[in-house]
């Protein structure tokens, strides 16, 4: 038996070695409360991911954030503390990736955030945004508006973190444009109502009405202004881009203008677009398993992070091994320095100065057209 010793040895190393070389990573989504029509699509395109890229094993950890900070943030101590992850996900919901965003920070540990979270100065150097940023999202709507003769805007969105960089990035862009926003009111996610908050909009009667809202819940705000009289042209904004927007809100929502990645509409991309290949894979890959007009922006964000995942990973593993502080550093710089990078959703290019990325060119204009997606 002591001869074996050593070559027992050698094999348990052998195989602790191999284990330490999975690449490990942690999501935490809102698969329940108000932004669960936005995190349930990402599941199911994680779902379907390969289980290795660059040779190695991916165990990849999805936790429920159910749309609350303090949930997202002890997932991601989690995650850090108890499963030792490489890369930290998540979440869908805004103000949920911004305080993950600290415990990204603090760990060393690279946080893909699947919400345009904004993040001071600085504090975003260990997060990288999935979705399009506000303003580039901003640019498409306020360039449909002027084309429209929209002169004047109201505003109801959140009053969390995403409504509220809506506001400040559309205002930003409208007044260059010489389009105002006259009137803002703001409601809760968990909201039930916003009757009071749309009359006063419908009262002011803008050209425009912009309801900053997500998944399945901004069905109700537009519900709330259509039935209030208003008569004006209604826009959302690419949180909305589901066809729970449509489910949910019938013909309340015929005729509004949502703004969206190219994913949405793969097939009504112009061939000379450079994501229409990956687009339409994209969809492909995602009706054969969900069903056809499953499509989703956030789903089309999840089947991204592959095509980064595919970049990053071969560079950082030359750098280091996973689970290390060396790795997670590997491959914070392997992002920053991936280059000119198509996905479904446009163009990415990260920089040391910019972790969104994405281009003024990204954002689609949709039309909701008999129950369907019109592009613009």
């Amino acid at each position: 038996m002591p001869a074996f010793r050593p070559l027992l040895a050698a094999i348990a190393a052998l195989i602790a070695s191999a284990a330490q070389a999975d690449i490990n990573i942690g999501i935490s989504l809102p698969l329940t409360g108000p932004a669960s029509g936005l995190g349930i699509p990402m599941k199911n395109y994680i779902a379907l991911w390969p289980q290795s890229i660059a040779g190695e094993k991916l165990n990849v950890i999805v936790l429920d954030d159910a749309t609350d900070p303090t949930n997202g943030v002890k997932n991601a101590k989690r995650f850090v503390s108890e499963d030792k992850v490489d890369i930290i996900m998540g979440s869908a919901a805004t103000p949920v990736a911004i305080a993950m965003a600290d415990v990204a920070a603090e760990s060393g540990t690279v946080q893909l955030a699947f919400s345009p979270a904004q993040l001071p100065a600085g504090r975003d150097y260990w997060t990288f945004r999935l979705p399009q940023s506000n303003a580039v999202m901003a640019h498409a709507m306020v360039e449909h508006m002027k084309s429209h003769g929209v002169k004047s805007v109201g505003f109801l969105g959140y009053t969390d973190a995403y409504g509220e960089g809506w506001l400040k990035d559309f205002s930003a862009v409208a007044d260059k444009a010489g389009i105002k926003v006259i009137a803002a009111e703001r409601f809760a996610r968990s909201d039930t109502s916003v009757t009071a908050q749309a009359l006063k909009l419908a009262t002011a009667n803008p050209d425009a009405m912009l309801i900053v809202a997500s998944g399945s819940g901004a069905a109700m705000p537009e519900k709330a202004v259509v039935e209030r009289g208003y008569k004006g042209k209604i826009y959302q904004t690419h949180a909305a881009a589901t066809r729970d927007l449509m489910r949910i809100g019938g013909k309340d929502v015929e005729g509004t203008y949502v703004v969206s990645g190219p994913a949405v509409i793969a097939e009504q991309l112009p061939d000379s677009h450079p994501s229409k290949k990956l687009a339409i894979d994209f969809v492909q890959k995602y009706e054969k398993a969900y069903g056809a007009g499953s499509r989703n922006q956030f789903a089309g964000h999840a089947y991204d992070t592959v095509i980064v995942l595919e970049k990053v990973l071969p560079v950082a593993l030359k750098k280091a091994k996973p689970g290390t502080k060396e790795f997670r550093a590997a491959l914070r710089d392997a992002i920053e320095n991936m280059g000119r990078t198509v996905f479904s959703h446009g163009v990415m290019n990260w920089t040391k100065e910019d972790h969104w990325g994405f281009t003024n060119e990204t954002g689609v204009m949709l039309k909701v057209v008999n129950a369907d997606w019109k592009v613009e």
